[in-house]
């Protein structure tokens, strides 16, 4: 028994002062505190009435039948029989009127008795009887407390059944929050008006509307308020749509309008007047005012030449149209179009997403190896690693200017990253003693070194395989290393401290090359392709290039020219003095080595010339 209901009202009604104060005193040993004696009927009742307003402290009532002036079965009706949370049990002692109360013709006292509120103690009393009644009805009027708890929290609507049905009804139509539509409700609107548009096409438009920036609210402020925003923007949109347009909560802070029987001009006229009036509306939070605008996409029922069929291709088409507008800068209307370079790059990440997945778990990547040349020693330096994938048909071979940038955007490129890194130590694992020279440089996406397990990745498997941490270079885009500087340059010296080298790729593309060049610890700089491909014509190109490999000179770093094609282009790289060479002239990536790492580039310029 819980403590609280020791300390509800216990009265003992008994005449005979000693016995009433023996019954107090056996239950206040048993932790009971709250115990009043009352001799006479009134005086019970006098100590009931302080507790009229709160039923819940009041606990049993133990009386005497032989208590004066008191009429047992009223007093049953009374109390006992009383409805609800007034109800107090009551304990007789004696049996007199036992079989009298059960012959008595009273629904109130018929009820009572059968739900234990009555119990009847024979005399002597036995004490530790009583002990268990008054446990009893305690458990029976605490069940009953809550009961009537559980029932006043439910409203009177909720009572009559026919309510319950129709709010339920409403409930499986209509969002909780906003009282809009919800989303099966709406899609089977758009079901009827797809089905009628085949026999009678009309034309009408979808708006899909998404709130700018809401979870910075969110963030910021908290869900509650977050919610009231919602609220408060389908206000201020509700005031300005017709109540023939089907209007739906479809996420969170995403919100479709269906406009009937209306023309393209008209459409966009009025997605642009809700645009306005959500521009400026305001939302007051405390002393803050946040300015929560909309982004808004169309897609139009006959706008493009493709049936819809299904509503979810319509509300499909009108998201990417918002995803568009979001994209484009927010706080806009974006209408849908097939040939939308956005719409193309999600239906292009769709299809590709899936098979990059399944190149990761069906190894359906593989690793190529293209040489870098020592331009002053006439031999391989290392071999640069490029990854592949293999088509439907394994001879089929895929470039990763396809798949890598849908990794990118898909969140598949850190598996890509660490697969590669994986399989590069794997295959220098694997080469005979005699290739032990054999170096490897591997490159990483812009956001590989955002990914902590890179590190520890390495570190184990150089530990695991015995690969000399020297044979592994990781080059890293110059543009990925200014944009996220810090974090970068961090990992790059966690990675070096295992003996791994870096270079820079695509040197000399950004703006602020030579600024962090001198922070950044790497071994080798690759001058970006755009200034070799046209070296020998372009006096700027070669200006450009000499100064980049003073400066590395000075810094201690090498430099490595990429995009290699034509003997002049070679000679010309030699007078400058870049250290290090790739492209076609010298090697394309293949699956294997080059069996000597000796390189004549005399022979191979003569070869080109020939060629020619």
């Amino acid at each position: 028994m819980m403590s609280n209901a020791k300390e509800r009202l216990i009265i003992v009604a008994e005449s005979n002062l000693d016995i009433a104060q023996n019954i107090t005193h056996y239950l206040a040993d048993h932790g009971f505190s709250n115990l009043q004696i009352a001799q006479d009927t009134s005086s019970v009742y006098e100590t009931l009435r302080p507790y009229y307003r709160h039923p819940e402290k009041v606990g049993i009532l133990i009386i005497s039948e032989h208590l004066p002036e008191c009429r047992i079965a009223d007093m049953c009706k009374a109390l006992a029989g009383a409805q609800d949370a007034y109800t107090v049990p009551m304990i007789i002692l004696g049996t007199q009127y036992k079989q009298s109360l059960e012959y008595e013709s009273d629904t109130l006292l018929d009820r009572a008795q059968a739900n234990g509120l009555i119990y009847h103690l024979e005399l002597p009393l036995n004490k530790a009887e009583l002990l268990m009644a008054i446990h009893f009805q305690l458990a029976i009027k605490r069940e009953r407390r809550l009961r009537y708890m559980n029932e006043e929290l439910l409203t009177n609507e909720l009572a009559e059944r026919k309510v319950v049905d129709a709010k339920l009804k409403y409930l499986i139509a209509h969002d909780e929050l906003t009282g809009l539509l919800n989303r099966q409700n709406f899609e089977r609107h758009l079901w009827i008006i797809l089905k009628r548009n085949k026999k009678l096409p009309k034309n009408g438009a979808l708006l899909y509307i998404d709130i700018d920036r809401f979870s910075l609210i969110n963030e910021l402020e908290g869900y509650k308020v977050g919610d009231r925003l919602i609220v408060e923007v389908v206000t201020a949109i509700r005031m300005l749509v017709n109540k023939t347009y089907s209007f739906t909560r479809i996420g969170s802070d995403e919100f479709c309008l269906y406009l009937d029987n209306q023309s393209a001009d008209d459409t966009h006229q009025f997605a642009e007047k809700i645009r306005k009036a959500l521009d400026e509306f305001r939302f007051f939070v405390d002393d803050v005012v946040y300015n929560s605008t909309v982004s808004i996409g169309i897609a139009s029922l006959l706008q493009n030449d493709k049936t819809i069929y299904h509503p979810s291709d319509l509300i499909s088409r009108a998201r990417q149209a918002c995803r568009m507008a979001k994209e484009n800068g927010r706080n806009m209307v974006w209408e849908y179009n097939d040939t939308d370079s956005g719409v193309l790059e999600r239906q292009h990440d769709v299809y590709w997403a899936p098979l990059i997945r399944k190149a990761l778990i069906d190894a359906r990547f593989f690793l190529v190896f293209q040489p870098v040349i020592d331009l002053h020693s006439e031999r391989i330096s290392h071999y640069e690693v490029l990854l592949r994938m293999k088509g439907k048909d394994d001879n089929e071979t895929i470039s990763p200017t396809i798949f890598i940038p849908v990794a990118e955007r898909m969140g598949l490129i850190h598996s890509v990253d660490l697969w590669v890194v994986e399989n590069a130590i794997d295959y220098l694992a694997a080469l005979p003693d005699f290739m032990a020279h054999v170096s490897l440089a591997v490159n990483l996406s812009s956001v590989a070194f955002q990914d902590k397990s890179l590190f520890y990745l390495i570190k184990d498997k150089l530990k695991m395989t015995w690969v000399d941490a020297g044979r592994l270079m990781f080059e890293i885009t110059e543009t990925a290393a200014v944009d996220n500087f810090e974090q970068t340059r961090n990992m790059i010296l966690q990675i070096r401290a295992l003996g791994c080298k870096f270079a820079l790729d695509d040197f000399g593309a950004g703006f602020c090359s030579f600024n962090y060049l001198k922070k950044f610890p790497v071994d080798y700089i690759k001058i970006d392709g755009q200034f070799i491909q046209n070296l020998i014509n372009d006096e700027t190109d070669q200006v450009l290039v000499r100064s980049i490999v003073e400066i590395a000179a000075k810094l201690g770093k090498k430099t490595i020219a990429e995009f290699v094609q034509s003997p002049d282009v070679v000679a010309k790289l030699q007078e400058i003095g870049v250290d290090l060479a790739q492209g076609y002239i010298f090697g394309k990536p293949e699956k294997t080595l080059q069996a000597s790492n000796v390189i004549s580039i005399y022979r191979l310029m003569q070869n080109a010339q020939m060629n020619d």
